[in-house]
């Protein structure tokens, strides 16, 4: 009985048909979004910069509607945006015909995608838009469409070739649209100076509120934070270390303020016979790294990261206040 051949006889490289056709595809979807820069810095600056004051003027929300690839990138579009301080929601334009336009209030901004901006099923949403005064901005890449010439501002995208070889599957186009939304987000997150404390109260879950999370969060403080006064002996240092459990122990002044700090690694580069004998002083690094209560959980993991360290010191006022272990970011979802 003959054996089986092997589903592949060879590892895939370079000049494999699918790796090839993908660097094709992220190729063609560079240069739209490529083309799409360009017009911001010409003809599309001014509608967008038109669109951004409208929408971050608005008394209600921003209706983001579409069918479609559209729609589904208007999905995602309108999240951005209810995610960076923009109240969006996301309308289908074929719902709207059917009960959905009540959620559309005279206060609120519509930003409609539709790459021909010819469908049918937006009509109705157009009509009623004209009918209550309600703005109405159209993203499309016809200017003398339907929903462009009904628009009071017109978001013309440049044209650009679909990464599909038959130029029809929206690819290309559709990540264009994704990629201006996101850009009409950001503009408007930046414009009314959103931070990150504003961002984390409305992502408390998942690895993004873990981030955002805040030295506070997480720090030990009271009697598990390791200090020792300068002058302690190396024998007294190594219990607090010990007894601590953070491999590390920092060594304040008179006026408590934090002056160095003695880790294992220390212990490492000084291990001598006498080493037991010695005074902190003579065994701490000095000015050791430092975090405030409000440095985010993010930017504390970036720089423990960085110093290829595992512990870092809670300072206010340069009085040592809490410590913060790599294990407490992995414990909260951080790392």
């Amino acid at each position: 009985m003959a054996k089986p051949k092997p589903l592949m006889t060879k590892s895939s490289g370079p000049d494999d048909g699918a790796v090839q056709s993908a660097l094709r595809t992220l190729d063609a979807e560079a240069s739209g979004v490529a083309a799409l820069s360009a017009a911001l810095k010409s003809d599309l600056g001014a509608p967008f910069a038109a669109a951004s004051e409208l929408i971050g003027n608005a008394k209600g929300r921003l209706i983001v509607t579409g069918l479609g690839k559209s729609g589904h990138i208007g999905r995602k579009i309108a999240a951005t945006f209810a995610s960076t301080g923009t109240p969006a929601f996301f309308v289908h334009a074929a719902e709207a015909s059917h009960g959905d336009l009540g959620m559309i209030t005279i206060d609120d901004v519509i930003l409609a995608l539709s790459w021909s901006g010819e469908q049918p099923e937006m009509r109705n949403l157009i009509a009623y838009a004209a009918r209550f005064g309600i703005p109405l901005i159209a993203m499309t890449a016809d200017k003398d469409s339907t929903l462009s010439k009904a628009a009071d501002v017109q978001l013309t995208l440049p044209k650009a070739r679909e990464a599909c070889p038959h130029n029809l599957a929206p690819t290309t186009s559709s990540l264009m649209m994704l990629a201006l939304g996101d850009a009409l987000a950001i503009a408007l997150l930046e414009g009314r100076g959103f931070t990150s404390t504003d961002f984390s109260v409305l992502h408390p879950g998942g690895k993004l509120g873990a981030l955002l999370k805040y030295a506070r969060d997480l720090m030990h403080g009271g009697d598990a934070l390791p200090l020792k006064p300068l002058g302690t002996k190396m024998s007294d240092a190594l219990v607090e270390m010990t007894s601590k459990g953070f491999g590390c122990v920092g060594i304040v002044d008179r006026h408590g303020h934090l002056v160095g700090i003695v880790t294992d690694g220390d212990l490492r580069r000084q291990m001598r016979p006498d080493l037991l004998t010695l005074s902190v002083d003579e065994v701490m690094t000095r000015t050791p790294k430092t975090i405030s209560r409000d440095t985010l959980a993010g930017e504390v993991l970036e720089l423990l990261n960085a110093s290829k360290i595992t512990t870092l010191i809670v300072t206010d006022a340069k009085k040592p206040v809490g410590i913060i272990h790599l294990h407490d970011l992995l414990r909260a979802g951080v790392a």
